[in-house]
C-alpha cells in the first residue's frame, strides 16, 4: 500500500489522535483501539528507537526489550529514513525531560 493511500485510510484515526488533549484520554482510546499485546509491541518499538538513538548495541537492546534483531533493524531503518516519524517523536519526549 502506498503512503498516501494508507494516510487516506487512516484519516479518521489520525484526526482523533491529533485532537486528543490528555494522556489519560489517549490511553483510554488506545485501550479500545488495540489489544494489550499490540499496545506493548507499540511501546517496545518506541523503546527500541530511544535506545538506538542512544547508540546502544543491537544485542543490548535485544536483551532489554526481548525484541528480535529483525525488528530492531526495521526500527533502525525507520529511525534513519527521510520519514522522520520516530525522530519527531523522540524530540517530543526529549522536551519533556
Amino acid at each position: 500500500m502506498k503512503k498516501n493511500e494508507l494516510q487516506y485510510d487512516l484519516d479518521n484515526v489520525l484526526t482523533v489522535l491529533s485532537s486528543i488533549d490528555s494522556k489519560e484520554r489517549m490511553f483510554e482510546f488506545l485501550l479500545d483501539l488495540m489489544t494489550e499485546k499490540e499496545m506493548l509491541e507499540f511501546s517496545r518499538r518506541f523503546d527500541v528507537a530511544k535506545m538506538l538513538d542512544e547508540w546502544l548495541s543491537y544485542s543490548r537492546i535485544e536483551k532489554k526489550t526481548d525484541m528480535s534483531s529483525t525488528t530492531i533493524a526495521r526500527v533502525s531503518k525507520a529511525l534513519n529514513s527521510d520519514n522522520l516519524g520516530y525522530r519527531n517523536a523522540l524530540n517530543i519526549i526529549s522536551w519533556d525531560l
